[in-house]
């Protein structure tokens, strides 16, 4: 299990609690594990992108649950970061339509063009490269999720684009 011992400063706000609650009310009374996953998620929106050991318990304390039942699910989904990441993160499908479509070598040309490795941010913490399972978009392969947003039929002229993009400010990554 990957366990970052970075420290984290943990910043739960009066409104980030009332978003919190309000994810909890949508679950029968004694059910607010149920509410674990939408949790997860704004906690780690509210805090970098990331999710400390301290914040996941942070988590369990809040839903009344014990702590490995917040790391299981943090530790099983690559949606959940352990770490701090790179601001612009790649995440490359690579299951078998992506594959078969050249998505491998476009992690290996993005990892080149960004100097890291699968996993690893950049020095100024701006990108990271990352592999993950099926995203559900078979046909448009190549593809990868940069934020809330797929990219699409990737090629190298598309991914050059994209890290010109990113570097000059034009990428939105979240639609919130």
């Amino acid at each position: 299990m990957e366990r970052s011992y970075i420290k984290q400063e943990i910043n739960i706000t009066e409104s980030l609690m009332n978003r919190i609650n309000e994810l909890i009310s949508h679950y029968p009374e004694g059910k607010q594990k149920s509410a674990l996953l939408p949790v997860l998620h704004e906690v780690q929106d509210a805090h970098d992108n990331w999710l400390s050991i301290e914040l996941q318990n942070k988590v369990a304390e809040i839903l009344g649950i014990q702590r490995i039942e917040v790391y299981e699910v943090v530790t099983f989904y690559t949606m959940f970061n352990q770490r701090p990441i790179g601001k612009f993160m790649f995440e490359f499908c690579q299951t078998s339509p992506c594959c078969q479509n050249g998505v491998e070598d476009l992690m290996d040309y993005t990892c080149s063009k960004l100097g890291v490795k699968v996993g690893e941010p950049t020095a100024d913490g701006q990108f990271e490269v990352r592999g993950v399972e099926c995203l559900g978009a078979c046909g448009y392969a190549p593809m990868m999720q940069l934020g809330d947003f797929y990219q699409e039929h990737l090629t190298k002229e598309k991914i050059d684009q994209l890290i010109t993009d990113c570097k000059d400010g034009k990428i939105t990554l979240h639609d919130k």
